[in-house]
Order: structure tokens, then C-alpha cells, then sequence
């Protein structure tokens, strides 16, 4: 029932566009509508309402002139903060229309400096309409914001089908122990489901300079170069806007593949901290299947014993109390899951509890089964490990 499977794949950073845009007034959103359409259709439909957009705004033209210039942070899954082989196509494809099809548009590699002088930041996330539905069609959103004011001049949004798309996480999200849908990520969700005229997340765009660095740390360790990953997260985690949750992952990931292990834990440490300290910590474990032994490849779960000694002394120093929540992903009878991850979640709680005595009145069991599945498709591999996770709720003792 719980297996593992995973897939390696390198994610691209390149960024494009902008044909005509906005003046004074802020153009309507163009909102996902109609049937779901193929991949390839909906991406044109989103990509060119969105170019649609800016064409009525003729101020804009009278302003700036010229061909624009736009970089693209990274496309998302929405509900996991992923980026998938499928977000990756998406952000491909747009790129490609957007730039072949319409001359007013420069494309320009994501880099610091590019950031810095591109007028426009493009943003993309793809949504399951029906998260009950595992097959079920999936919500395109773009938007375009305006890097000087912060406000989002243009969003589209089409209907796409699933068919034969993969979302399987690239390496990245696919390794990392705790998911990074953090306040920065749901900034970048929240802007990019945002109508034209809104101002996009002030939190996301804060921390945007720091993004470049990521990214490109990003993209070696998806390509396995991991000292170069290193050192880049560790460049970004110098700046003023790198205490970030995926910089975390990535020097903890970095270190776990270069075999610094004293690093790596430090690393872990930290991400339990980060986690208390914003009182939202979820950690994938993968179990045996049917049982509350951890999964028995030591390549996997050979790092468990030491994320379960960082979270109890993180706790413990802390003096926090907290709720233990066990999840599965979406298979099997609804009242054997439900059975099994409060089985889990205790079974978590009392290696806590082994390990940190003073744990034991500070920690309760819950457990949800697959009632609260981030991706609920039930395919028991990379695709859902998210869906196999514990979560640790941080709650005021007394």
C-alpha cells in the first residue's frame, strides 16, 4: 500500500515577454472557462489572453515603447508548492509561445541581474480544479506583475485536461524531507491567482532577490551537480532575504548527497526550527507497506533516526507542546487508513518520547487517513509522498 518510486529530471530557468501592457487602468482578469482542453491548446489560450490583455492598454505603449523584457520565476504546482515534470513543461511551452509568436517580446534568462533591469515578472501555477478527483481536469493561472509598482497587470487562466501529463517532482521536491509550501510560496500561489490591478504578495516580493540564487541552486541539484548546489544555496542563505525554507532543504539535500554528514544535520536542525518558529513543520516518512516499520531501504530511511533526534531537541529546547498528525495517501478503505496513520503518528510520537522524556505530556496523536490529501491520487509513489507525511502542529501548552 505504501511503496516509493522516484524519477530524475532537469528543470529549466528561462524567462520571457511582453508584447503591449497597461496605462492608467488595470485590464479585467480572463478567468479559465468552457470545456477542458488539450495541453497544448489551453497553454496557447492562457498565454495568448494574457497577451490580449496588455494590447488594451494603449497608455502603456505611449509610456514605455520598446520591446519588453520579462523574466519568469519558476512555475508551480499550487496545492504542493512543487515543481513537476508537468509545471516544467508548462513554463517550456509558454516561454515558447510567447516567445516566437509575438516580436514585441524579450526573453531573458532569470538571473540577478536580468532581475534587475526587466520591467516584468511572469508567474505560473497549475491547480486541480476538484481535488476529489484525482484525474480530474487542472486550472492553468499566468499573471504578469509589474516589478517597479507591484501590482499584477495581467492574469489568464485556462482549462486543461490530464492527459499524459507527468507530476512526478523533479529531484528537488522529490528528496526534500519537508515540503516548502511556506509563507513564500503561497506569496508566489497568491500572486499569481491575483486579477490584473492587485497588488501581487508583499512577502513574495520581498524576498524575490534572493529567488536567482535559489533557482540556480536549484537547477544544479536537479542535474546532480551538488557541490555547485551547495554552494549556491549557501550564497543565497547569506543574503539578508535567504532565511528561506527551500534554501534549508537545499543545504540540507546539498550535504546529504556530498556526504557531510555533520553539515547535513546541522542543516536538519535548522529546518525543525524554521518549521517551530512558523509553527508549520510536515515531514515525509515512508513506511512498509500495512505496518509502522520505516520503509526498509536504508537509502531512504537511513536519515529518520537522525530527523527524529533533531525534531525532539528542537521541541524540547523550545518548550512547545504539539499534536502529532499522521496522514496517508488515497487508497485502501477509508476507516484502515484512518486506523493505520493514528498508528503511525503514535508510533512517531514515541520515538520522540524515547528520546526526549519530557515530550511525553507535551505530545498528542491524531490521526486523518487521506481526508486531508495535498495530491490525493492515490498512486502510492513520488507522485503522492507528500500524501504520506506527519505533521507536527505546534500548539500552546496549558
Amino acid at each position: 500500500m505504501k511503496r516509493n518510486g522516484w524519477l530524475h529530471i532537469v528543470f529549466l530557468s528561462l524567462a520571457a515577454w511582453l508584447a503591449t501592457g497597461l496605462g492608467g487602468c488595470a485590464a479585467p482578469p480572463v478567468t479559465a472557462s468552457g470545456a477542458p482542453l488539450p495541453f497544448a491548446e489551453a497553454v496557447v489560450q492562457a498565454s495568448d489572453a494574457l497577451v490580449v490583455q496588455t494590447q488594451t492598454q494603449p497608455l502603456f505603449l505611449d509610456r514605455i515603447g520598446g520591446r519588453r523584457s520579462v523574466v519568469l520565476d519558476p512555475m508551480l504546482d499550487a496545492a504542493s508548492g512543487q515543481q513537476t515534470i508537468a509545471t516544467l513543461q508548462l513554463q517550456d511551452r509558454v516561454i515558447e509561445r510567447m516567445g516566437t509568436k509575438y516580436d514585441a517580446i524579450e526573453v531573458l534568462p532569470f538571473d540577478s541581474e536580468n532581475l534587475g533591469k526587466a520591467r516584468y515578472l511572469l508567474t505560473g501555477t497549475m491547480t486541480r480544479v476538484a481535488p476529489s478527483q484525482p484525474q480530474g481536469p487542472l486550472r492553468i493561472d499566468l499573471a504578469l506583475t509589474e516589478l517597479k509598482s507591484g501590482t499584477v497587470v495581467a492574469h489568464a487562466s485556462s482549462l486543461v485536461r490530464d492527459e499524459g501529463l507527468d507530476h512526478t517532482p523533479l529531484p528537488y521536491d522529490r528528496d526534500t524531507p519537508v515540503p516548502t509550501r511556506d509563507p513564500l510560496v503561497e506569496g508566489y500561489v497568491r500572486t499569481t491567482a491575483a486579477a490584473a490591478g492587485q497588488r501581487a504578495d508583499p512577502a513574495y516580493l520581498a524576498r524575490l532577490s534572493a529567488a536567482p540564487t535559489i533557482t540556480a541552486a536549484t537547477a544544479h541539484y536537479n542535474a546532480g551537480r551538488y557541490p555547485e548546489a551547495l554552494a549556491q544555496y549557501s550564497a543565497a542563505a547569506a543574503t539578508s532575504d535567504g532565511e528561506q525554507l527551500r534554501v534549508l532543504n537545499g543545504i540540507y539535500l546539498s550535504s546529504a548527497k556530498l556526504g557531510r554528514t555533520a553539515e547535513a544535520e546541522q542543516a536538519f536542525g535548522k529546518i525543525v526550527a524554521y518549521g517551530i518558529a512558523n509553527r508549520q513543520l510536515g515531514v515525509k516518512f515512508l513506511f512498509n507497506p500495512n505496518t509502522t516499520v520505516f520503509w526498509s531501504d536504508g537509502r531512504i530511511s537511513g536519515p529518520y533516526p537522525m530527523w527524529l533526534h533533531q525534531i525532539a531537541k528542537a521541541s524540547t529546547d523550545a518548550g512547545i507542546c504539539m499534536d502529532i498528525i499522521g496522514h496517508t495517501s488515497h487508497t485502501g478503505p477509508v476507516a484502515y487508513n484512518e486506523a493505520l496513520s493514528l498508528q503511525r503518528a503514535a508510533y512517531i510520537r514515541q520515538r520522540l518520547v524515547n528520546d526526549s522524556t519530557a515530550l511525553g505530556p507535551r505530545t498528542t496523536t491524531s490521526g486523518k487517513g487521506f481526508r486531508e490529501n495535498i495530491i490525493g491520487s492515490g498512486t502510492d509513489d513520488a507522485v503522492d509522498a507528500l500524501d504520506r507525511r506527519v505533521e507536527f502542529k505546534i500548539e500552546a501548552c496549558g
